[in-house]
């Protein structure tokens, strides 16, 4: 007689009220495609491997803290984890990236520190700081492939292929988030072709 499978929201009910066995079981179940996922951002078996752990262990916070809400969807939800850590480690090793505006102007040039007074760096500092946190406002979609593309320097080819779509709409996300970048750096009145610095 074939054993019984049990879906994934069966054993995540049973994980939240305590049978850690049930957990173990959804790792196992998932792990390769989670580590797939990490992997075609990184290209980094060991970094991958790294962040995999992160993933299941920002899942068990998620979970052990009553916020898990998925309804049954379970392996879309831990992969798209596992997808925003391997993004967020390329935006916190590259502190400034080359963004490219739809017009072929760059949002910064890079001269030496050294060239600029002290007054002019801290100005740099702030304005880095919010374009940062600009980019933060953008709509996921967008953000994914600003960040994959200016950050972590990916061909479409390979943003299309690590978020699903075509690269006709990797292209047009990357499109709508620079006019957008564009509206909200005029919106805060930052000029776009300041020079931007690291922290």
């Amino acid at each position: 007689m074939a054993k019984y499978k049990v879906n994934d929201s069966t054993l995540v009910s049973q994980y939240i009220k305590g049978n850690e066995g049930a957990f173990e079981e959804l790792m196992n179940r998932h792990k390769n495609r989670v580590f797939m996922a990490i992997n075609l951002v990184v290209k980094d078996r060991y970094l991958a491997e790294d962040l995999m752990q992160e993933t299941f262990i920002k899942a068990i916070n998620t979970m052990k803290s009553g916020r898990y809400n998925e309804e049954g969807k379970f392996l879309p939800w831990i992969v798209r984890i596992g997808h925003n850590l391997a993004i967020d480690h390329f935006r916190r090793a590259k502190r400034y990236p080359t963004v490219i505006m739809e017009d072929g102007s760059s949002v910064f040039n890079t001269l030496k520190f050294s060239e600029a007074p002290v007054e002019e760096l801290q100005i740099k500092k702030e304005t880095h700081k919010k374009l940062k946190s600009l980019i933060q406002e953008l709509p996921d979609a967008q953000k994914q492939v600003l960040i994959m593309r200016s950050y972590m320097e990916m061909s479409f080819k390979d943003i299309a292929e690590a978020t699903g779509v075509s690269i006709n709409t990797a292209l047009g996300r990357m499109r709508y988030a620079l006019i957008n970048l564009r509206k909200m750096l005029g919106q805060n009145n930052v000029a776009y072709d300041q020079n931007f610095y690291p922290e």
